[in-house]
């Protein structure tokens, strides 16, 4: 069956943005009166709408039906947005590690103190695989409705085999074609577990001899890999080998890099790791060396809001000719929000980002950093993931600083 949607004010296909460097909002592109014919989940054709209803016999295929859906006609259409680092598959909370940071302790104190990801570790080892799959689903649902229609997901608090894997299931149930589409990532590599005896570096053979191969078994199609490089995790040293062996093995690579010191993006260039994330730490030879790399550079402002500290330098990243992505690091300990369009529209008011940067953060640059390239954008071919927001001024969204919800999310559409 072949769908016309629209017409609808202002639809942006956002697909022919630069992938490096800045964007001024002139360079959107914005169809009015738009529309957007769509076949089986993928979009057919994208333009105004009186065009596409005039011609639209010539996309019919042999005896195919065709169906017209009118929304609002005083609706945005925007692509779907792409939350490309989370941790959403955990369970129990950090309230306390909140309460003692916003009292003056540290991030690298609470982690010494026993608490931190420890804590999140022991809770979601007790949890049974159904209840993780549960939690997380809610979690991606609630995302959906702001309009994300993909999202990245994290292990890494399993911690050994038994758990990593519960932990994949875990996010395999949660993936239901009524919320956002999961992307697993395995981060076995978060931190050292109280319980494992060994060095960081035996750690990471361990991880690489029993946990990887059964990852890679599990996922077939494009395993991910990831990456704690810092003080109380990983040194740049050992993480650098781990990420080669385990990209020999097959995996795409990511890395948490430069969040307290820098270090991790060097790593990540080396690697040739499609993103390296958080990089509140990063200064002007970490911003040259991305900006010359295809890395993407993942800012996590609910990270900085989490713990009170700096942003990501998305401005700086920007101007030097980097490939900026936003995402909202949901986890329980350092950034609990998990509200993506709220925390890109306060980075955007505090970086000085054009709407336009910040859209392609959301969308095609977030596409690039999780290595998809059938989405974030509204072309022949991608697939049909689209918001409609209620306004008929795309700089409204933004504007109203994640108050303004979409009034309805389509993945996949079909009919």
């Amino acid at each position: 069956m072949l769908t016309l949607i629209g017409p609808v004010a202002q639809l942006l296909p956002l697909d022919d943005l630069p992938a490096h460097g800045p964007i001024t909002d002139e360079q959107l592109r914005i169809i009015a009166n738009g529309g957007i014919l769509v076949r089986d989940g993928r979009v057919v054709a994208v333009g105004e709408f009186g065009h596409l209803e005039k011609s639209k016999n010539t996309f019919l295929q042999p005896e195919e039906s065709f169906v017209q859906r009118q929304p609002d006609p005083q609706s945005v259409l925007l692509p779907g947005f792409i939350d490309c680092h989370t941790h959403i598959c955990f369970a129990g909370s950090r309230a306390r590690d909140f309460a003692l940071r916003n009292a003056g302790s540290s991030y690298l104190e609470i982690a010494k103190a026993g608490g931190g990801i420890q804590d999140t570790v022991q809770a979601t080892r007790k949890a049974e695989e159904a209840q993780l799959a549960k939690l997380t689903f809610q979690r991606a649902v609630r995302a959906m409705q702001s309009g994300v229609t993909t999202v990245e997901v994290k292990t890494g608090y399993g911690l050994d085999p038994q758990h990593e894997m519960k932990q994949l299931r875990a996010i395999q149930q949660a993936n239901r074609p009524e919320g956002p589409e999961l992307i697993p990532t395995c981060l076995a590599a978060h931190v050292v577990p109280k319980d494992f005896g060994g060095s960081p570096a035996a750690y990471l053979d361990m991880l690489v001899e029993d946990v990887l191969p059964e990852v890679k078994n599990y996922v077939k199609e494009n395993p991910r890999l990831d990456i704690f490089i810092e003080q109380e995790a990983f040194t740049p040293a050992l993480a650098k080998s781990y990420l080669l062996r385990a990209k020999s093995m097959g995996f795409d690579l990511t890395v948490h890099a430069d969040q307290f010191n820098p270090g991790g993006s060097q790593v990540a260039v080396e690697v040739g790791a499609l993103s390296a994330d958080h990089l509140e730490a990063s200064g002007p030879e970490e911003i040259a060396l991305l900006a010359k790399s295809d890395t993407v550079a993942v800012a996590l402002p609910g990270a900085s809001l989490g713990l009170g500290v700096g942003f990501t330098p998305a401005r700086k990243l920007l101007d030097a000719g980097a490939i900026l992505a936003i995402a909202s690091d949901w986890n329980p300990g350092s950034a609990p929000m998990g509200d993506l369009l709220t925390q890109a529209s306060i980075l955007a008011t505090y970086e000085k980002l054009t709407t336009a940067e910040v859209l392609a953060g959301l969308t095609t640059r977030a596409a690039r950093a999780l290595g998809l390239n059938d989405r974030g954008m509204l072309k022949p071919g991608a697939l049909a993931d689209f918001s409609l927001f209620p306004t008929n001024d795309y700089r409204e969204i933004l504007y109203h600083q994640g108050q303004m919800k979409p009034r309805e999310v389509l993945r996949k559409f079909s009919t």
